[in-house]
Protein backbone atom coordinates (compact mmCIF):
# COMPACT_ATOMS: atom_id res chain seq x y z
CA UNK A 1 0.00 0.00 0.00
CA UNK A 2 1.63 3.23 -0.69
CA UNK A 3 0.53 6.53 1.25
CA UNK A 4 -1.22 9.07 -0.59
CA UNK A 5 -1.34 12.44 1.80
CA UNK A 6 -3.59 13.75 -0.83
CA UNK A 7 -6.51 11.03 -1.06
CA UNK A 8 -5.92 10.63 2.65
CA UNK A 9 -5.22 13.39 4.86
CA UNK A 10 -8.61 15.55 6.07
CA UNK A 11 -8.55 19.22 6.39
CA UNK A 12 -9.42 19.86 10.24
CA UNK A 13 -12.39 21.60 10.34
CA UNK A 14 -14.43 22.85 13.77
CA UNK A 15 -17.39 20.06 14.90
CA UNK A 16 -16.39 17.92 11.69
CA UNK A 17 -15.27 14.04 11.85
CA UNK A 18 -11.56 13.84 11.30
CA UNK A 19 -10.51 10.50 11.54
CA UNK A 20 -9.68 8.64 8.12
CA UNK A 21 -8.88 4.75 8.66
CA UNK A 22 -7.09 4.90 5.33
CA UNK A 23 -4.96 7.35 6.49
CA UNK A 24 -3.78 5.78 9.90
CA UNK A 25 -3.30 2.34 8.03
CA UNK A 26 -1.31 3.81 5.30
CA UNK A 27 1.33 5.31 8.17
CA UNK A 28 1.40 2.01 9.76
CA UNK A 29 1.88 -0.10 6.03
CA UNK A 30 4.42 2.42 5.15
CA UNK A 31 6.72 2.48 8.50
CA UNK A 32 7.53 -0.94 9.05
CA UNK A 33 10.36 -2.42 9.70
CA UNK A 34 12.15 1.49 10.38
CA UNK A 35 15.45 2.41 10.74
CA UNK A 36 17.27 2.16 14.00
CA UNK A 37 18.62 5.71 13.42
CA UNK A 38 15.43 6.95 11.99
CA UNK A 39 13.48 5.65 15.66
CA UNK A 40 16.56 7.10 18.05
CA UNK A 41 16.34 10.92 15.84
CA UNK A 42 12.55 10.79 16.73
CA UNK A 43 12.96 10.04 20.28
CA UNK A 44 15.43 13.19 20.92
CA UNK A 45 12.68 15.07 19.17
CA UNK A 46 10.62 14.03 21.94
CA UNK A 47 13.24 14.44 24.26
CA UNK A 48 13.42 18.25 23.08
CA UNK A 49 9.69 18.56 23.99
CA UNK A 50 8.91 18.56 20.65
CA UNK A 51 5.13 16.73 19.22
CA UNK A 52 5.23 13.71 17.12
CA UNK A 53 3.72 13.88 13.45
CA UNK A 54 1.70 10.92 12.58
CA UNK A 55 3.94 9.25 10.79
CA UNK A 56 6.98 9.58 13.56
CA UNK A 57 4.39 8.09 15.81
CA UNK A 58 3.60 5.07 13.69
CA UNK A 59 7.53 4.79 13.23
CA UNK A 60 7.49 4.43 17.17
CA UNK A 61 4.97 1.85 16.60
CA UNK A 62 6.61 -0.35 14.36
CA UNK A 63 9.98 -0.46 16.18
CA UNK A 64 9.50 -3.94 17.50
CA UNK A 65 13.13 -5.14 17.77
CA UNK A 66 13.85 -5.67 21.37
CA UNK A 67 16.68 -2.84 21.90
CA UNK A 68 14.54 -0.49 20.03
CA UNK A 69 11.54 -1.04 22.53
CA UNK A 70 13.34 -0.75 25.44
CA UNK A 71 15.12 2.82 24.10
CA UNK A 72 11.61 3.84 23.59
CA UNK A 73 10.71 3.00 27.15
CA UNK A 74 14.11 4.94 28.25
CA UNK A 75 13.39 7.87 26.47
CA UNK A 76 9.59 8.11 28.12
CA UNK A 77 11.20 7.79 31.35
CA UNK A 78 13.87 10.56 30.36
CA UNK A 79 11.12 12.56 29.27
CA UNK A 80 8.33 12.68 31.70
CA UNK A 81 11.36 13.23 34.47
CA UNK A 82 12.15 16.47 32.26
CA UNK A 83 8.44 17.75 31.71
CA UNK A 84 6.69 16.22 35.62
CA UNK A 85 9.57 15.95 37.52
CA UNK A 86 8.92 12.19 39.92
CA UNK A 87 5.24 13.85 40.88
CA UNK A 88 2.58 11.52 41.05
CA UNK A 89 -1.25 13.39 40.78
CA UNK A 90 -3.82 11.78 43.28
CA UNK A 91 -7.79 11.39 42.74
CA UNK A 92 -10.53 9.51 42.94
CA UNK A 93 -13.54 8.34 41.04
CA UNK A 94 -17.13 8.78 42.08
CA UNK A 95 -19.66 7.45 40.63
CA UNK A 96 -22.97 9.18 40.93
CA UNK A 97 -25.23 7.12 39.05
CA UNK A 98 -25.59 4.22 37.00
CA UNK A 99 -28.53 4.53 34.70
CA UNK A 100 -27.84 4.15 31.02
CA UNK A 101 -29.62 4.18 27.66
CA UNK A 102 -26.58 2.77 25.77
CA UNK A 103 -26.32 -0.72 24.80
CA UNK A 104 -21.76 -1.42 24.71
CA UNK A 105 -21.49 -4.74 24.84
CA UNK A 106 -17.99 -4.30 27.10
CA UNK A 107 -19.59 -2.61 29.85
CA UNK A 108 -21.60 -3.62 32.75
CA UNK A 109 -23.77 -0.26 32.97
CA UNK A 110 -25.73 -1.52 29.56
CA UNK A 111 -29.21 -1.23 28.83
CA UNK A 112 -29.65 -4.86 28.44
CA UNK A 113 -27.73 -6.11 31.31
CA UNK A 114 -31.04 -7.13 33.34
CA UNK A 115 -28.49 -7.81 36.08
CA UNK A 116 -26.92 -4.67 36.70
CA UNK A 117 -28.78 -3.05 40.40
CA UNK A 118 -29.59 0.66 39.16
CA UNK A 119 -28.84 3.36 41.38
CA UNK A 120 -28.52 7.08 41.71
CA UNK A 121 -27.07 8.73 44.69
CA UNK A 122 -29.23 11.29 46.27
CA UNK A 123 -27.96 14.27 47.69
CA UNK A 124 -27.22 13.42 51.05
CA UNK A 125 -25.68 10.16 49.90
CA UNK A 126 -22.96 12.22 47.51
CA UNK A 127 -22.26 14.82 50.77
CA UNK A 128 -21.50 11.07 52.71
CA UNK A 129 -19.23 9.63 49.84
CA UNK A 130 -17.55 12.93 49.89
CA UNK A 131 -17.15 13.94 53.47
CA UNK A 132 -15.66 9.58 53.64
CA UNK A 133 -13.46 10.82 50.54
CA UNK A 134 -11.79 14.22 52.50
CA UNK A 135 -11.93 12.10 55.71
CA UNK A 136 -8.90 10.09 53.51
CA UNK A 137 -7.35 12.82 52.30
CA UNK A 138 -8.79 13.21 48.66
CA UNK A 139 -8.32 16.80 47.28
CA UNK A 140 -9.50 15.63 43.91
CA UNK A 141 -12.22 13.79 42.30
CA UNK A 142 -13.80 12.58 39.21
CA UNK A 143 -17.67 12.53 38.98
CA UNK A 144 -19.29 9.91 36.87
CA UNK A 145 -22.53 9.21 35.41
CA UNK A 146 -24.27 7.27 33.07
CA UNK A 147 -25.80 8.23 29.98
CA UNK A 148 -29.18 9.00 30.21
CA UNK A 149 -31.55 11.76 30.72
CA UNK A 150 -31.52 12.26 34.42
CA UNK A 151 -28.00 12.84 34.65
CA UNK A 152 -28.54 16.48 32.30
CA UNK A 153 -26.17 19.48 32.04
CA UNK A 154 -28.15 20.92 34.71
CA UNK A 155 -28.10 17.59 37.31
CA UNK A 156 -24.35 17.69 36.59
CA UNK A 157 -23.46 21.17 37.17
CA UNK A 158 -25.71 20.58 40.46
CA UNK A 159 -23.83 17.60 42.09
CA UNK A 160 -20.03 19.51 40.71
CA UNK A 161 -21.76 22.42 43.10
CA UNK A 162 -22.37 19.63 45.74
CA UNK A 163 -19.18 17.98 45.99
CA UNK A 164 -17.34 21.63 46.02
CA UNK A 165 -19.76 22.96 48.74
CA UNK A 166 -18.90 19.77 50.80
CA UNK A 167 -16.15 20.83 54.04
CA UNK A 168 -15.65 18.04 56.76
CA UNK A 169 -12.44 19.00 59.30
CA UNK A 170 -9.84 20.71 57.19
CA UNK A 171 -10.75 18.36 54.12
CA UNK A 172 -12.37 19.99 50.84
CA UNK A 173 -12.82 19.27 47.30
CA UNK A 174 -10.53 21.78 45.12
CA UNK A 175 -10.67 19.87 41.68
CA UNK A 176 -13.96 18.26 40.42
CA UNK A 177 -13.44 16.50 36.70
CA UNK A 178 -16.28 15.19 35.07
CA UNK A 179 -16.45 11.81 33.22
CA UNK A 180 -20.31 11.89 31.53
CA UNK A 181 -22.33 11.97 28.08
CA UNK A 182 -21.09 14.11 25.15
CA UNK A 183 -23.57 17.41 25.61
CA UNK A 184 -24.64 20.52 23.54
CA UNK A 185 -22.45 23.41 23.52
CA UNK A 186 -25.10 24.95 25.72
CA UNK A 187 -24.83 22.20 27.86
CA UNK A 188 -21.18 22.40 27.87
CA UNK A 189 -21.61 26.11 29.05
CA UNK A 190 -23.67 25.13 31.65
CA UNK A 191 -21.27 22.49 33.44
CA UNK A 192 -18.45 24.98 32.87
CA UNK A 193 -20.50 27.77 34.74
CA UNK A 194 -20.11 25.51 37.79
CA UNK A 195 -16.46 25.37 37.80
CA UNK A 196 -15.70 21.96 36.37
CA UNK A 197 -12.26 20.93 35.48
CA UNK A 198 -11.60 18.63 32.85
CA UNK A 199 -14.57 17.13 31.19
CA UNK A 200 -13.39 13.76 30.02
CA UNK A 201 -14.96 11.77 26.94
CA UNK A 202 -13.47 8.36 25.93
CA UNK A 203 -14.32 7.43 21.87
CA UNK A 204 -13.71 4.21 22.71
CA UNK A 205 -12.55 2.86 19.85
CA UNK A 206 -11.47 5.36 16.69
CA UNK A 207 -12.35 2.15 14.35
CA UNK A 208 -15.79 3.07 13.01
CA UNK A 209 -16.55 -0.28 12.21
CA UNK A 210 -15.97 -1.69 15.47
CA UNK A 211 -17.50 1.13 16.70
CA UNK A 212 -20.83 -0.03 15.58
CA UNK A 213 -20.35 -3.33 16.00
CA UNK A 214 -19.94 -3.08 20.13
CA UNK A 215 -22.45 -0.13 20.35
CA UNK A 216 -26.01 -1.44 19.63
CA UNK A 217 -28.57 1.14 21.19
CA UNK A 218 -28.93 3.79 22.47
CA UNK A 219 -27.42 7.74 21.97
CA UNK A 220 -23.67 6.72 22.16
CA UNK A 221 -24.43 4.60 18.66
CA UNK A 222 -23.59 7.44 17.25
CA UNK A 223 -20.08 7.54 16.24
CA UNK A 224 -19.56 10.80 14.84
CA UNK A 225 -21.78 13.06 17.62
CA UNK A 226 -19.33 11.04 20.38
CA UNK A 227 -16.21 11.92 18.25
CA UNK A 228 -16.95 15.70 17.67
CA UNK A 229 -18.05 16.23 21.04
CA UNK A 230 -14.94 17.53 22.67
CA UNK A 231 -14.85 19.79 19.76
CA UNK A 232 -18.69 21.50 20.87
CA UNK A 233 -16.93 21.93 24.77
CA UNK A 234 -14.24 23.95 23.05
CA UNK A 235 -17.07 26.12 21.24
CA UNK A 236 -18.75 26.47 24.53
CA UNK A 237 -15.16 27.54 26.32
CA UNK A 238 -14.59 24.63 27.92
CA UNK A 239 -10.82 24.36 26.89
CA UNK A 240 -10.05 21.79 29.47
CA UNK A 241 -10.84 18.00 28.03
CA UNK A 242 -9.75 14.80 28.08
CA UNK A 243 -9.43 11.80 25.34
CA UNK A 244 -9.04 8.81 25.80
CA UNK A 245 -9.83 4.74 23.87
CA UNK A 246 -10.59 1.45 25.66
CA UNK A 247 -7.41 -0.60 24.80
CA UNK A 248 -8.68 -4.12 23.74
CA UNK A 249 -11.80 -3.49 21.42
CA UNK A 250 -9.75 -3.18 18.55
CA UNK A 251 -6.09 -2.90 17.03
CA UNK A 252 -4.09 -0.78 19.37
CA UNK A 253 -1.73 0.35 17.34
CA UNK A 254 -4.16 2.13 15.33
CA UNK A 255 -6.41 3.29 18.03
CA UNK A 256 -2.75 4.83 19.60
CA UNK A 257 -2.88 6.49 16.02
CA UNK A 258 -6.37 7.50 16.36
CA UNK A 259 -5.54 8.94 19.68
CA UNK A 260 -2.90 11.52 18.27
CA UNK A 261 -4.95 12.27 15.55
CA UNK A 262 -7.67 13.68 18.06
CA UNK A 263 -4.99 15.60 19.40
CA UNK A 264 -3.89 16.88 16.22
CA UNK A 265 -7.82 17.66 15.53
CA UNK A 266 -7.97 19.85 18.74
CA UNK A 267 -4.76 21.26 18.00
CA UNK A 268 -5.38 22.48 14.89
CA UNK A 269 -8.90 23.67 14.98
CA UNK A 270 -8.34 24.97 19.42
CA UNK A 271 -4.77 25.77 19.56
CA UNK A 272 -4.62 23.42 22.00
CA UNK A 273 -4.35 19.52 23.05
CA UNK A 274 -5.98 17.29 25.13
CA UNK A 275 -5.51 18.25 29.18
CA UNK A 276 -5.40 14.25 29.66
CA UNK A 277 -5.05 11.08 27.71
CA UNK A 278 -6.68 7.58 29.09
CA UNK A 279 -6.02 4.38 27.87
CA UNK A 280 -8.19 1.89 30.44
CA UNK A 281 -7.91 -1.74 28.98
CA UNK A 282 -10.78 -4.29 29.05
CA UNK A 283 -11.44 -5.99 32.54
CA UNK A 284 -13.89 -8.25 33.24
CA UNK A 285 -17.94 -6.30 33.43
CA UNK A 286 -20.77 -8.04 34.38
CA UNK A 287 -22.29 -9.84 30.83
CA UNK A 288 -19.19 -9.06 28.96
CA UNK A 289 -19.17 -9.75 24.93
CA UNK A 290 -16.31 -8.85 23.29
CA UNK A 291 -13.91 -10.62 21.06
CA UNK A 292 -10.47 -11.76 22.78
CA UNK A 293 -8.60 -10.81 19.34
CA UNK A 294 -7.47 -7.48 20.33
CA UNK A 295 -6.85 -8.06 24.07
CA UNK A 296 -3.57 -5.83 25.13
CA UNK A 297 -0.74 -7.84 26.87
CA UNK A 298 1.07 -6.05 29.81
CA UNK A 299 4.20 -5.75 27.13
CA UNK A 300 2.01 -4.05 24.84
CA UNK A 301 0.16 -2.10 27.08
CA UNK A 302 4.03 -0.58 28.76
CA UNK A 303 4.54 0.20 25.14
CA UNK A 304 1.48 1.97 24.73
CA UNK A 305 2.01 4.33 27.62
CA UNK A 306 6.15 4.97 26.35
CA UNK A 307 4.80 5.71 22.63
CA UNK A 308 1.99 8.10 23.61
CA UNK A 309 4.27 10.02 26.30
CA UNK A 310 7.28 10.69 23.73
CA UNK A 311 4.25 11.70 20.86
CA UNK A 312 2.73 14.09 23.11
CA UNK A 313 5.09 15.41 25.57
CA UNK A 314 2.75 18.05 27.39
CA UNK A 315 -0.30 16.02 28.09
CA UNK A 316 -1.02 14.39 31.17
CA UNK A 317 -1.36 10.56 30.90
CA UNK A 318 -4.04 8.48 33.28
CA UNK A 319 -3.67 4.83 34.73
CA UNK A 320 -6.41 3.80 36.72
CA UNK A 321 -7.09 1.36 39.33
CA UNK A 322 -8.70 -1.44 36.19
CA UNK A 323 -4.71 -2.19 36.58
CA UNK A 324 -2.94 -4.48 39.18
CA UNK A 325 -0.43 -2.34 41.72
CA UNK A 326 1.71 -4.89 39.81
CA UNK A 327 1.45 -3.28 36.70
CA UNK A 328 0.76 0.72 37.37
CA UNK A 329 3.74 -0.20 39.75
CA UNK A 330 6.09 -0.91 36.65
CA UNK A 331 4.10 1.99 33.91
CA UNK A 332 4.22 4.96 36.31
CA UNK A 333 8.04 5.00 35.54
CA UNK A 334 7.44 5.49 31.58
CA UNK A 335 5.24 8.59 31.53
CA UNK A 336 2.11 7.82 33.68
CA UNK A 337 1.24 11.37 35.76
CA UNK A 338 -1.91 10.58 37.14
CA UNK A 339 -3.71 7.68 39.13
CA UNK A 340 -6.27 6.74 41.56
CA UNK A 341 -6.36 5.76 45.30
CA UNK A 342 -8.40 3.83 47.38
CA UNK A 343 -11.07 3.60 44.29
CA UNK A 344 -14.41 1.91 44.93
CA UNK A 345 -17.05 1.23 42.02
CA UNK A 346 -20.05 0.69 43.85
CA UNK A 347 -22.27 3.63 44.23
CA UNK A 348 -22.41 4.72 47.68
CA UNK A 349 -19.16 2.37 48.51
CA UNK A 350 -17.05 5.39 50.46
CA UNK A 351 -18.83 5.86 53.12
CA UNK A 352 -19.45 2.09 54.32
CA UNK A 353 -17.76 1.19 57.24
CA UNK A 354 -15.91 -1.55 55.67
CA UNK A 355 -14.76 -3.39 52.53
CA UNK A 356 -16.77 -5.65 50.78
CA UNK A 357 -16.22 -7.85 47.63
CA UNK A 358 -16.59 -6.93 45.05
CA UNK A 359 -20.06 -7.40 42.97
CA UNK A 360 -19.82 -7.09 39.59
CA UNK A 361 -23.79 -6.02 38.71
CA UNK A 362 -23.26 -3.04 41.09
CA UNK A 363 -20.22 -1.62 39.26
CA UNK A 364 -19.13 -0.68 35.75
CA UNK A 365 -16.01 -3.08 35.22
CA UNK A 366 -13.72 -4.37 38.29
CA UNK A 367 -11.04 -3.26 39.76
CA UNK A 368 -7.63 -4.73 40.58
CA UNK A 369 -5.77 -2.17 42.56
CA UNK A 370 -7.41 -2.62 45.82
CA UNK A 371 -4.90 -0.70 47.78
CA UNK A 372 -5.74 2.47 50.01
CA UNK A 373 -5.12 5.57 49.34
CA UNK A 374 -2.70 5.59 51.96
CA UNK A 375 -1.02 2.84 50.87
CA UNK A 376 -0.55 4.04 47.88
CA UNK A 377 1.34 6.94 49.02
CA UNK A 378 3.05 5.17 51.33
CA UNK A 379 4.72 3.23 48.45
CA UNK A 380 4.97 6.04 45.87
CA UNK A 381 7.16 7.82 48.85
CA UNK A 382 8.98 4.25 49.12
CA UNK A 383 9.80 4.89 45.39
CA UNK A 384 10.59 8.17 45.70
CA UNK A 385 7.95 9.61 43.78
CA UNK A 386 5.97 12.75 45.06
CA UNK A 387 2.16 12.36 45.64
CA UNK A 388 0.21 15.32 44.41
CA UNK A 389 -2.92 16.75 45.27
CA UNK A 390 -2.11 20.04 43.43
CA UNK A 391 -5.27 22.36 41.57
CA UNK A 392 -3.18 25.48 40.99
CA UNK A 393 -3.36 25.43 37.40
CA UNK A 394 -7.36 24.72 36.95
CA UNK A 395 -7.59 27.96 40.00
CA UNK A 396 -5.21 30.20 38.17
CA UNK A 397 -6.35 29.57 34.57
CA UNK A 398 -3.51 27.21 33.89
CA UNK A 399 -5.79 25.70 31.61
CA UNK A 400 -6.75 24.64 27.78
CA UNK A 401 -3.89 27.18 25.70
CA UNK A 402 -2.23 28.54 28.94
CA UNK A 403 -1.82 25.49 30.30
CA UNK A 404 0.53 24.72 27.04
CA UNK A 405 2.01 27.81 26.94
CA UNK A 406 3.80 26.75 30.25
CA UNK A 407 3.91 22.97 29.91
CA UNK A 408 5.13 22.68 26.10
CA UNK A 409 8.71 24.24 26.80
CA UNK A 410 8.60 22.66 30.25
CA UNK A 411 8.26 25.15 32.44
CA UNK A 412 5.21 23.57 33.86
CA UNK A 413 7.53 21.48 36.31
CA UNK A 414 8.36 24.65 38.35
CA UNK A 415 5.16 24.82 39.37
CA UNK A 416 4.07 21.52 39.63
CA UNK A 417 7.31 19.92 42.12
CA UNK A 418 6.89 22.89 44.68
CA UNK A 419 2.94 22.57 44.36
CA UNK A 420 3.34 18.94 44.94
CA UNK A 421 5.46 19.16 48.12
CA UNK A 422 3.23 21.55 49.54
CA UNK A 423 -0.08 18.94 49.21
CA UNK A 424 1.92 16.47 50.06
CA UNK A 425 2.32 18.36 53.55
CA UNK A 426 -1.05 19.05 53.66
CA UNK A 427 -1.73 15.19 53.89
CA UNK A 428 1.20 14.61 55.79
CA UNK A 429 -0.01 16.57 58.46
CA UNK A 430 -3.60 15.90 58.69
CA UNK A 431 -3.83 12.23 57.26
CA UNK A 432 -0.57 10.00 57.43
CA UNK A 433 0.31 8.04 60.15
CA UNK A 434 3.17 8.41 62.73
CA UNK A 435 5.39 6.22 60.36
CA UNK A 436 3.82 7.60 56.71
CA UNK A 437 4.64 11.19 58.26
CA UNK A 438 8.38 10.67 58.41
CA UNK A 439 9.27 9.06 55.52
CA UNK A 440 7.04 11.82 53.56
CA UNK A 441 8.95 14.28 55.46
CA UNK A 442 12.32 13.05 54.85
CA UNK A 443 11.29 13.43 50.79
CA UNK A 444 9.82 16.60 50.89
CA UNK A 445 13.47 17.46 52.51
CA UNK A 446 15.15 15.46 49.41
CA UNK A 447 12.81 17.42 47.05
CA UNK A 448 13.75 21.00 48.51
CA UNK A 449 17.54 20.08 47.79
CA UNK A 450 17.05 19.32 44.19
CA UNK A 451 15.62 22.34 43.58
CA UNK A 452 18.85 23.99 43.32
CA UNK A 453 17.06 26.97 43.44
CA UNK A 454 17.60 29.47 46.55
CA UNK A 455 14.77 31.55 46.44
CA UNK A 456 12.41 28.76 45.38
CA UNK A 457 13.29 27.07 48.31
CA UNK A 458 12.66 29.70 50.99
CA UNK A 459 9.68 30.35 49.72
CA UNK A 460 8.35 26.78 49.68
CA UNK A 461 9.79 26.75 53.18
CA UNK A 462 7.77 29.66 54.40
CA UNK A 463 4.44 28.33 52.70
CA UNK A 464 5.51 24.90 54.50
CA UNK A 465 5.92 26.72 58.10
CA UNK A 466 2.72 28.21 57.49
CA UNK A 467 1.25 24.61 57.16
CA UNK A 468 2.17 23.52 59.93
CA UNK A 469 1.25 26.61 61.63
CA UNK A 470 -2.68 25.80 60.49
CA UNK A 471 -2.96 27.23 57.04
CA UNK A 472 -3.84 25.34 53.95
CA UNK A 473 -4.88 25.80 50.24
CA UNK A 474 -1.28 27.53 49.59
CA UNK A 475 0.21 26.96 45.65
CA UNK A 476 2.56 28.81 43.56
Amino acid sequence: MIFNPEKCRIKDERMKPFIDIEEIEDHLATTKNPDKQEVLDIIQKSLNKNRLSLRETAILINAEDTELIEAIKDGARQLKEKVYGNRIVLFAPLYIGNKCKNNCLYCGFRSSNKAAIRNTLTDEEIIKEIEALEDNGQKRLILVYGEHDSYNPEYIAHTVRLAYSVKKGRGEIRRVNINAAPLTIEGFRTVKKAGIGTYQIFQETYHKPTYEKYHLGGPKKDYDYRLTSLDRAQEAGLDDVGIGALFGLYDWKFEVMALIRHTNHLEACYNVGPHTISFPRIKKASGLSIDNKYLVSDSEFTRIIAILRLAVPYTGLILTARENAEVRDEVIRFGVSQIDGGTKLELGSYSKSKNEEQDLNKEQFAINDTRSLGEIIDELIDKEFLPSFCTACYRLGRTGEHFMEFSVPGFIKRFCTPNAILTLAEYLTDYATPELSEKGWNLVEKELQKLNEPKLEKQIREKLEKIKNGERDLYF
